[in-house]
């Protein structure tokens, strides 16, 4: 006999009436002719909250049955759908989960990295097109930080609840990346619910210039803008401008407490693969800012259950009426 075998309705029926006339589960086993680890793992998986009903077991069996999905094989169609995701710059966990919930598809992640380090040992580039982080971690021993001296900031403390709670479309972190040698700077910024990002050139941080690119940056949105949050960086000194021109709310994060907007970091850190920090931003093409922007949009997204910031942005009707 093997070691597992799939019960029938019958022998379901049979266990329970063993076990009501008092036989151990070995002998129930040698009864039905099935191994007593069969019956064992039976009587432990559909036991309800009344002890063990065959009608109940036999329902909870089927319906985990159906429910289980099983991995697949690495057949060549899949290989170029993966290759294809890989390209297009999508993790091994993005594209597990995209296949999951898309195609009913599930292959574990771990497979696909097997998958690049096989092309890369081949000579392949698909390895490429990973997210890598070489950076170096630079400790900060209390040291005070004089950013955040800016006029008539408002505090995160005084942001509204809801807005933590990320259950609206409309409330934004913003943020600033620079240039090598300060040469340009991308303003970046992303919604809080959705993870929508929108980048916009500008050709330096001052304050007044800053504003300007902030304010043409949200105008196509603003029936989708509640708040913005920001970094205490002085480019930000112009907030009320900002604020009052895009009907917002404007709110700084404490000094030094970076998770206040670890939606930004990571956001940033997406849009450093494109635009590293070895490269000069003044003169890169706004079609190719846009083709980053799609990029991020259109991939799907562990934190939003694999589905994509353009279709939880543009799908979800919020407004200030509401």
């Amino acid at each position: 006999m093997g070691s597992y075998t799939q019960l029938t309705q019958k022998q379901r029926y049979q266990i329970y009436a063993f076990l009501k006339a008092g036989f151990s589960q070995s002998a129930i086993a040698l009864e039905i002719n099935v191994h007593k680890a069969t019956v064992s793992r039976e009587i432990r998986r559909n036991l309800g909250k009344k002890g063990y009903r065959p009608k109940q077991a036999h329902v909870m069996a089927i319906t985990r049955r159906h429910r289980a999905d099983k991995f697949v094989k690495m057949t060549p169609q899949l290989i170029t759908i993966i290759d294809n995701l890989i390209r297009n710059d999508c993790s091994p966990e993005q594209i597990s989960g995209a296949l999951k919930r898309n195609h009913c598809i599930r292959i574990s992640h771990e497979t696909i990295y097997q998958h690049i380090l096989s092309d890369k040992i081949t000579g392949g580039n698909l390895y490429q097109h990973l997210r890598r982080s070489n950076r170096k971690r630079k400790k900060r021993y209390g040291s005070q930080s004089l950013r955040g001296q800016i006029p008539g900031r408002v505090s995160i403390d005084q942001r509204p609840d809801i807005v933590e709670a990320k259950k609206r479309i409309g409330d934004w972190e913003i943020g600033t990346l620079i240039g090598k040698n300060h040469k340009g700077v991308l303003l970046t910024a992303v919604d809080r619910k959705s993870k929508f990002t929108l980048i916009k050139k500008a050709p330096n941080k001052k304050a007044n210039i800053i504003a300007d690119a902030t304010v043409n940056l949200f105008e196509p949105y603003q029936k989708k803008m509640f708040t913005i949050t920001s970094d205490n960086g002085k480019e930000f000194t112009n907030h009320d401008r900002i604020a009052k021109e895009l009907k917002s709310g404007f709110y700084f994060a404490h000094p030094c407490h970076a998770w206040e907007q670890g939606l930004t970091k990571n956001t940033n850190g997406l849009i450093r693969r494109y635009f590293p920090k070895t490269m000069g931003f003044e003169n890169i093409p706004n079609d190719q800012i846009q083709m980053v922007m799609n990029r991020l949009n259109g991939r799907p997204r562990k934190t939003l259950g694999f589905a994509k910031p353009n279709d939880v942005f543009f799908n979800l009707k919020y407004n200030k009426a509401a």
